[in-house]
C-alpha cells in the first residue's frame, strides 16, 4: 500500500513539473511570438495549463473547491480569448 502512495506521488511531481515547464515555454512563446495570431494561441494554452494545475492541486490536496475553480477558469479562459481574436480580427469587441 505504501508502495502505491509513493507511485502516486512521483506521478504527481512529475505531472507539476512537466505542466510548470510547459506553462514557462508558453509564456517564452506569448512574448517572442511575432504575430497576434502566436500571442491568442499562447494565452489559450496558458489557460489550460492553468487548469492542469489547479485540477492536480485539487487532487493533491484532496479537496472539490479547485475543481470548481476550473470551471470558472475555463469559462473565463474561454471568453477571453474569444474577446481577444475578435478585437484583433475586428478592431472592436463588441458591435
Amino acid at each position: 500500500m505504501t508502495q502505491a502512495l509513493d507511485i502516486m506521488n512521483l506521478a504527481m511531481v512529475i505531472a507539476f513539473v512537466v505542466l510548470s515547464l510547459g506553462q514557462i515555454m508558453t509564456m517564452v512563446r506569448l512574448v517572442i511570438g511575432p504575430t497576434p495570431g502566436d500571442r491568442i494561441l499562447a494565452l489559450d494554452t496558458m489557460v489550460i495549463y492553468a487548469l492542469g494545475l489547479i485540477v492536480l492541486l485539487g487532487i493533491s490536496q484532496g479537496t472539490r473547491v479547485y475543481f470548481e475553480v476550473s470551471l470558472l477558469v475555463a469559462m473565463l479562459g474561454f471568453v477571453s480569448t474569444v474577446a481577444y481574436a475578435r478585437f484583433v480580427l475586428r478592431g472592436d469587441i463588441i458591435e
